[in-house]
């Protein structure tokens, strides 16, 4: 028996993410989705492949999951992918403000000439993208509503990416940069006036606590993170075929239940800050127009000359506008 059919035999894989633990039914969407993952790919393995889940960045620290995951120390995580745009530049492009205008352009990424692109370069680099997930954002703030980009002048506020974070800073905002587990404390304690992440991140939180105002994301928005279910190549190579299909099978049929449950998200945050009494306003085609073309002369020039990488990759996404 190979080596590697002996090492297939009975796994336990660990997933590992940020977010609240729940159930399989109850709690953060992105909690349930490693959990569906892990009991569909066990039942149709008979058992030959079994997973621990690690919520709450219990396992490890939020921002070590990826280059874990690329050395093989962790076998899947799922992250918002901006989140590893220090070691690869690339990645940064998973939540690009004004790139992705709707979930169905997200969704048309995977098979489009961008998606190959970036998962070429992420398998390169030893990750493996099983789950395509996207999620529109808003903003949550102590102070005043965030709507246009004069908004933000002189506001502290998290924009949650390096290209997000530019848009705001040209927009005239003091910038604090923290993963989303950490953005209550930092309202709480009026370090941060305003944070911008995604629908389900607002609910799951608990920042209607700390804000008197919500920009949702439904129908509208310039804020669209990708934030996938990936796996470790190192991990993934060990697998015999079939637990490779499995994964990959499984990974892209949570897809669809992932969108239901973000577009889900972006109308149950406004129900969730409402009853809080905050301010709630929507965005219209206008207004992200304007973040867009601040974008495109700040983020989106700033991440094509990084390297020519980067630039093919905006130049690929561009098409799909």
């Amino acid at each position: 028996m190979l080596p590697s059919a002996v090492w297939a035999q009975n796994q336990v894989l660990k997933i590992s993410h940020q977010f609240p633990g729940g159930t399989i039914d109850t709690g953060d969407f992105r909690d349930r989705i490693c959990r569906q993952f892990a009991v569909e790919v066990e039942k149709r393995s008979n058992g030959s492949l079994k997973f621990e889940i690690y919520p709450g960045s219990s396992l490890m620290k939020t921002n070590a999951q990826f280059s874990s995951m690329r050395k093989g120390a962790l076998d899947l995580s799922l992250v918002p992918l901006s989140y590893a745009g220090g070691e690869v530049p690339e990645v940064n492009i998973g939540l690009m403000p004004g790139l992705v205008p709707s979930y169905e352009v997200g969704a048309a990424w995977k098979n489009a000439e961008v998606g190959k692109e970036l998962a070429r370069i992420l398998q390169e680099k030893g990750v493996i993208i099983v789950s395509w997930i996207w999620q529109a954002g808003g903003v949550a703030s102590r102070t005043k509503a965030v709507v246009d980009p004069d908004d933000v002048k002189g506001m502290k506020i998290r924009g949650g990416s390096r290209e997000v974070d530019l848009v705001l800073k040209a927009a005239g905002a003091a910038v604090v940069s923290l993963p989303s587990n950490e953005i209550y404390a930092a309202m709480q304690t009026g370090a941060m006036e305003a944070a911008m992440t995604s629908s389900t991140s607002l609910i799951s939180f608990r920042l209607e606590e700390v804000s008197k105002f919500l920009t949702t994301g439904r129908g509208q928005s310039y804020w669209y993170m990708l934030e996938p279910l990936m796996i470790s190549k190192a991990t993934f190579d060990k697998l015999t075929k079939e637990q490779q299909n499995l994964i990959m099978t499984v990974g892209a049929e949570m897809e669809a239940i992932a969108t239901k449950a973000a577009k889900q998200d972006d109308i149950t945050v406004a129900t969730v800050y409402e009853k809080k009494g905050a301010k709630i306003v929507d965005l219209n085609a206008a207004t992200v127009k304007k973040w867009q073309a601040i974008a495109r002369t700040t983020a989106w020039k700033d991440y094509s000359d990084r390297n020519e990488s980067c630039a093919k990759l905006m130049k690929l996404a561009e098409k799909l506008l």
